[in-house]
């Protein structure tokens, strides 16, 4: 079975929550590179990072993790 591909907003929403990357990595009990590795696609997070980064940011799931397009517009 071929991985899914995602894009992620977690720079976008954390941003547009004010918070630095030290900030949320404090908030949601990992370090700041992991947070960055997340931002750049180079980390894949558990469900339970990924939810308390939505809740964090105030952003939902599906907001912040989408399945990345191929061309057509198809998943």
């Amino acid at each position: 079975m071929k991985d899914l591909e995602f894009t992620n907003r977690v720079r976008v929403a954390r941003v547009a929550a004010g918070l630095t990357q030290q900030e949320l990595a404090d908030r949601v009990g990992v370090t700041r590179q992991t947070i960055g590795l997340i931002e750049s696609g180079g980390y894949n997070p558990t469900i339970r990072l990924c939810l308390a980064i939505a809740r964090v940011t105030g952003e939902s799931l599906d907001a912040l993790f989408q399945p990345a397009t191929a061309k057509g517009g198809k998943p």
